[in-house]
């Protein structure tokens, strides 16, 4: 029973590393309710642009892949804020013996940067999981009509 057990919870615990080795994993609550838990490692089940009238912005990379290899990137540091970290670190070698002085603000932008991509993968997270449990809640409502229309 426990090996069992610990699968489930292996299963329902699966943590998945992030951007800056931040780790998400899902709480007690999508544990007991799974249907309406996103998986974070795999892509949105929904259409991103619904809800959306005019549409989203569309995110872009702003640093390409030769300047991320040049500068010598690793897999993780690959992302939409790529460029602001390699003007953090052309500033550090520039300015060397003082660089934390001198690139203090590059350092700021870089660290402003990830935090917004941070709070816009949780909104992601977040949104999906609404629209789950809608979807759900739908499901449920039309089983329960349908029962109802069997019974009568």
């Amino acid at each position: 029973m426990s090996g069992v057990v610990s699968e489930r919870l292996k299963d329902a615990h699966l943590l998945v590393k992030a951007k800056n080795h931040i780790r998400l994993a899902t709480s007690w609550e999508d544990y007991r309710h799974p249907e309406i838990a996103p998986r974070v490692d795999r892509p949105p089940t929904f259409d991103p642009l619904a809800g959306f009238p005019n549409g989203r912005k569309k995110r872009e990379m702003v640093a390409t892949v030769e300047e991320m290899d040049r500068w010598q990137l690793d897999a993780h540091s690959r992302d939409y804020c790529a460029h602001k970290l390699i003007k953090w670190m052309q500033c550090m070698k520039e300015n060397n013996p003082v660089a934390n002085y001198y690139c203090d603000h590059d350092k700021h932008d870089y660290y402003k940067c990830n935090y917004e991509d941070y709070i816009m993968r949780m909104k992601e997270y977040e949104r999906e999981k609404r629209l789950l449990a809608r979807k759900v809640r739908k499901e449920k409502a039309a089983a329960a009509s349908l029962s109802e229309e069997l019974s009568a």
